[in-house]
């Protein structure tokens, strides 16, 4: 059966000027433990105790205690509301099961009456703490005993209140336990819990105590200076949290207003360095498989060396590997006594030039790749104990410092993307206007040849061929114009079939030489020399792309070069890289040198495509360019300047062992189509 009365409300009602009051958890574990230790220290024995929980799992944390006060007194009752094993027993004392739906289940009671002293607490939890508490998983203990649940109820030391609030009890544990009545007479008894006469006795001697209060009051100032120490402990640690968000917040807002990574990286470490007291904090970016890194960004404490601008080994430091193998940070408390600092050459000298004594080196990750680190040095005695807040705050900068880097690489490779589409732009616009041009000019020619022809039947024999001749070079030219547009797109495209052979240089550049003499054309070429060793090794590449290359270069300056120029031709060994470089060189108008390296992109004109005196549609370089890389050959331009002349560079790799080889015949090249 259950009681649907609650133990408090009773109470109240029958002493009516009695005034409840607010408790916290916490200050009613105090005044348990208060009541219970004044009866462990107590001389005098078998005092009436009567305690009741709420739940067996609050039970099972003072099980113990009353063991303990089992000792001194026979007649201890325990009330509880079963969760497990919980059961009506008298093995040390004895245990009162209750239903959970009994009011008892929302209270706290502990009375504790002796012969010469009284105590009691009876208390209800709030409603809204209830609700609350409710909230909570089972399987979350630790809430269940939250400090800040609140009750209302009595304490008090006056012994009416707790022959009372006894009586209420006893009551209570008869009716769920009808096997304990003599017990319980025998208590009622002996203290007068029942009798009004006992009650007014209480009343008047109830000042005439004489028991030592001192383990009272001992534990109450324990338990308040062990609040005041949580207390002052939880303003720590929310200090502590407030300083590492406006860290956070500091280095978020530098991320926010700046896409600039060396402005963010160098905010982050004078924040990071100043926040943890550090002698020295380093950022710098580095890959897992760099072997050095160059110190980019630094904060420093007055006395402290700098390191901005060195390098920093890297593949002979230990912990950065261990940092590269497991992903993590490391730290080293004192770097005089860690085997990995003292069995290291690198880290040793580092120690010992820099003054580092306390050491951490924590990894930027994005998505598990490294992109730099964050290191902390402490130059000072006595050695830095690091504490694992200070681990997650740098852990955490370092986390935001890998999205700044990340932002930042992408805000680049925007760039990089908008710069292409211009180029791209510009260059179907040089598309359009060359294309037209070449295109509408050798077209216009030839209709105008083939309708004279047709339309003047008496036209004399001579002037008839220089109408053809006409109309076949300029058909010849727009032959040239679509042959180039193909052979581009198929090198970009990577549609072009390498065929790789050993060859002779010099063969190479009399084929292509032949090839432009045999060209018909309207003024004097300027004249063309070469001069290759006969000792060079052989090359190795497809024949009739290096022969094209050649012819291009050739034609390049041809065109850039007056008649009474000169073009040459020359070719090194360069050991070392184990090329030969081959040399076009003319003493045409030249290049400026911020245009040295445009003039290889696709329809490059010096001059706008529609007011340039030399033909062409700008593809020949690119073409070069394109064919030499797929050799895995470099190619580039150099010159003085306008009006000094140009000189263009290509290399070749060479066959290996060439030199010691007699060299073979190069076989026949035929034009490329």
């Amino acid at each position: 059966m259950s009681i649907s009365t609650s133990v408090l409300s009773d109470l109240l009602e029958s002493l009516p000027y009695l005034r409840p009051q607010l408790y916290f958890k916490a200050s009613l574990t105090a005044l348990s433990h208060a009541m219970e230790d004044q009866v462990l220290a107590a001389t005098l024995d078998q005092p009436l105790i009567i305690a009741s929980f709420q739940r067996e799992r609050f039970y099972r944390q003072e099980a113990h205690r009353y063991k303990r006060l089992s000792q001194r007194s026979n007649q201890i009752y325990v009330l509880s509301a079963p969760e497990t094993d919980f059961t009506n027993s008298s093995e040390y004392y004895e245990k009162v099961a209750f239903q959970p739906d009994d009011p008892l289940s929302q209270e706290w009671h502990l009375v504790v009456i002796a012969d010469n002293y009284a105590t009691c607490l009876v208390c209800r939890e709030s409603l809204g703490s209830i609700a609350k508490n409710q909230q909570v998983p089972d399987w979350l203990p630790s809430l269940d005993t939250d400090t800040g649940r609140r009750f209302e109820g009595i304490w008090t030391s006056e012994r009416g209140v707790s022959i009372k609030a006894a009586q209420l009890l006893l009551d209570r544990i008869v009716v769920y336990r009808p096997d304990l009545v003599s017990k319980v007479e025998k208590a009622r008894q002996r203290f007068g819990i029942g009798d009004s006469k006992a009650y007014v006795s209480s009343v008047i001697s109830e000042y005439a105590c004489d028991i030592d209060t001192d383990p009272f009051v001992q534990r109450l100032v324990t338990y308040l200076q062990a609040s005041q120490y949580k207390l002052h402990k939880a303003y720590r640690s929310i200090a502590a949290q407030a300083r590492k968000e406006r860290l956070v917040n500091s280095i978020s807002t530098a991320i926010r207003r700046s896409l600039d990574p060396h402005q963010v990286l160098q905010i982050a470490a004078q924040e990071l360095g100043q926040h943890l007291g550090a002698s020295r904090c380093l950022i710098y970016r580095a890959q897992a498989a760099d072997t050095q890194a160059t110190i980019e960004h630094e904060f420093l404490i007055p006395g402290v060396v700098s390191i901005a601008g060195q390098s920093w080994e890297l593949n002979s430091n230990p912990l950065f590997q261990e940092v590269v193998d497991h992903g993590e940070g490391v730290c080293v408390t004192d770097s005089l006594n860690d085997s990995r600092v003292t069995n290291s050459v690198t880290l040793s000298l580092i120690v010992k030039k820099f003054a580092v004594r306390s050491w951490l080196i924590e990894p930027v990750l994005f998505q598990g790749r490294l992109l730099g680190i964050v290191e902390l040095h402490y130059c000072s005695l006595p050695p830095h104990q690091w504490q694992q807040g200070e681990l997650d705050l740098v852990e955490a900068i370092a986390t935001h410092i890998g999205s700044a880097l990340i932002q930042a690489e992408a805000y680049a490779n925007l760039e990089e993307l908008n710069k292409q589409l211009e180029a791209l732009d510009r260059t179907r616009s040089n598309l359009i206007a060359i294309t037209g041009h070449e295109l509408r000019t050798p077209l216009s020619t030839i209709q105008v040849c083939l309708e004279s022809l047709a339309t003047e039947p008496d036209m004399p024999l001579e002037l008839q061929q220089v109408m053809l001749n006409t109309a076949l070079a300029d058909s010849e030219r727009m032959r040239k114009l679509v042959q180039d547009f193909l052979t581009l797109s198929n090198l970009e495209s990577g549609r072009v079939e390498w065929h790789p052979e050993s060859l002779s240089l010099q063969e190479c550049v009399d084929l292509a030489l032949s090839r432009i003499r045999t060209r018909p054309t309207v003024e004097k070429p300027p004249q063309i020399t070469a001069h290759i060793a006969e000792n060079l090794p052989l090359v190795r590449a497809d024949g009739d792309w290096l022969v094209e290359v050649l012819a291009k270069l050739v034609d390049n300056s041809c065109k850039f070069t007056p008649s009474q120029g000169q073009i040459n031709i020359s070719a090194d060994y360069n050991s070392d890289r184990m090329v030969v470089e081959v040399t076009v060189i003319d003493t045409g108008r030249g290049i400026e040198p911020n245009r040295l390296e445009i003039v290889f992109d696709r329809f490059y004109q010096e001059e706008g495509a529609l007011r340039r005196t030399a033909g062409g549609t700008g593809l020949g370089l690119a073409i070069c360019r394109q064919i030499v890389n797929g050799w895995g050959g470099k190619i580039w331009a150099e010159s003085s300047g306008k009006d000094q002349g140009s000189q263009f560079h290509f290399t070749i790799p060479i066959v290996q062992g060439s030199q010691e080889e007699k060299r073979p015949k190069v076989k026949k090249l035929g034009n490329r189509k």
